[in-house]
């Protein structure tokens, strides 16, 4: 069983996109702990010096989907 699980799925704009990802980027860049604004909250995260980072992109059907995952150890 998972400790936790939250997700997220709506509609930006490409300008609101880019701002959130900007946001992710600046909070991994500047320190350990990430605070996210998500809307109606925010989610705080510690986030070691190392990261395994997967970039997936997938065609078909008409759209195309592009997921940035990021993993760590909790431990």
């Amino acid at each position: 069983m998972k400790d936790l699980e939250f997700e997220q799925k709506r509609t930006l704009s490409r300008l609101e996109a880019a701002d959130r990802i900007s946001a992710l980027a600046d909070a991994l860049r500047h320190g350990s702990n990430a605070e996210l604004d998500l809307g109606p909250g925010r989610l705080s995260l510690r986030i070691p010096d190392e990261v395994e980072c997967e970039i997936e992109v997938e065609v078909g059907e008409g759209r195309m989907e592009l997921e940035i995952e990021l993993k760590w150890s909790t431990g």
